[in-house]
């Protein structure tokens, strides 16, 4: 398992490369927490299956993936997360 983060504004991305069991690859998965100063940490989105599951060759692969889904989240979401 790889892991990687990254800050966005107010908010951090935890993404995964996950070793796939009896398969090759790695699956990607992202975490999104909101970090506010003044307020508790709120997770506002999570997918441990990105891409219905799809096998990405390395894990930096997958990692680019996660975190491009972390980053649409954040710009693309937002308003919804409020």
């Amino acid at each position: 398992m790889y892991f990687d983060e990254v800050d966005a504004g107010d908010y951090r991305i935890y993404a995964g490369a996950v070793d796939r069991i009896h398969a090759y690859g790695y699956v990607a998965a992202v975490v999104v927490i909101r970090m506010r100063e003044g307020q508790p940490r709120l997770e506002a989105y999570r997918d441990e299956n990105l891409a219905g599951g799809f096998c990405w060759s390395s894990p930096a692969e997958a990692l680019r993936f996660a975190i491009n889904a972390g980053r649409d989240v954040v710009m693309c979401r937002v308003g919804a997360l409020a």
